[in-house]
Formats: structure tokens, C-alpha cells, sequence
């Protein structure tokens, strides 16, 4: 499978995934001004998509992952960081937005373009290395072929 396209690779698992659950994916609204008064930020959904590993593949688009969340219900919490207060807003938001309480909400994800991956130019996190797709799976780490990395995440459902 080395001389298959980003394309290629990508068809195949998503036939391999084909009856999995898909996650959602959300964005940040734009405000609307509602009576005079200004709405609460909300995040909404914008497609879906199944989680593989640091990829979130449509079906026909692919994207690398972002923040993952899970909504719920707005409440008064205490928390001792500010980062933790930060996400709970953010959880909420989606919420706000029309995520179901409790579902997993990709945000801060980034759309990926394979065509460019096979002229052999960069694409978030996956570039073309001796003409081989290959994949980013860690900021810090190597890259790997898409196919194997793929497969080896497939494997494991």
C-alpha cells in the first residue's frame, strides 16, 4: 500500500469504519445581539466525524484534532485554576450550542487537505516523506505512514 494516495488510504479506513459512532464537531458562534442584549457564547455543531487516533476522518473530509470536550449544563462550580474555570465555560457553551449533555465535542480542530499531502506539500500534520503519506501522531514524535497508523488504530475497535 505505499504507492497509494492520502486519498486511497483514507477511503479504505473509512470503509473499515463504516457502522462506528461518529463525534461532533463544533465552533465557536458568531454573537447575535438579541433585544439589545448579547447572548452567551455558544459553540455549534458543524459536521461529523469519526475519531482515529489524532485524526477526525468525514466522509469526505479529514481533519486533525483539537481540544476534546464534553458538554453539560451551566453551573456554578469552584475551581482552583483558572484553566479549569475556562474549560467548564467552554463545555458549556457547547451546550448552549445544542450538544447533547455528556457528548464529546471536537473543537479547535483544523481541516486537512490530502490532495496537497500528494504534491508533496504539508498539511497540518500530514506531509509526504519518499513519497509515502505519513502522519504527525505526536508534536514531539516522529512521523509514521498514514496506512500503518491507521491500520494499527483500526485494528484495535
Amino acid at each position: 500500500m505505499t504507492d497509494a494516495t492520502t486519498d486511497a488510504i483514507l477511503s479504505v479506513a473509512r470503509e473499515r469504519l463504516v457502522g462506528s459512532p461518529r463525534e461532533r464537531l463544533g465552533d465557536w458562534a458568531a454573537s447575535r445581539r438579541l433585544l439589545g442584549l448579547g447572548r452567551a457564547p455558544r459553540i455549534v455543531p458543524v459536521t461529523d466525524a469519526w475519531h482515529v487516533g489524532v485524526l477526525l476522518i468525514g466522509d469526505d473530509r479529514v481533519f486533525a484534532t483539537g481540544e476534546i470536550l464534553r458538554a453539560r449544563h451551566d453551573a456554578v462550580r469552584g475551581y482552583t485554576a483558572e484553566s479549569q474555570r475556562a474549560r467548564s465555560d467552554r463545555a458549556a457553551a457547547a451546550h448552549r450550542g445544542g450538544f447533547a449533555e455528556g457528548e464529546v465535542v471536537h473543537l479547535g480542530w483544523e481541516e486537512l487537505d490530502p490532495a496537497a499531502v500528494d504534491r508533496g506539500e504539508r498539511s497540518g500534520i500530514l506531509s509526504l516523506v519518499a513519497g509515502v503519506p505519513h502522519v504527525r501522531w505526536s508534536a514531539a514524535g516522529a512521523t509514521r505512514p498514514l496506512a500503518d497508523y491507521l491500520d494499527d488504530l483500526l485494528s484495535l475497535r
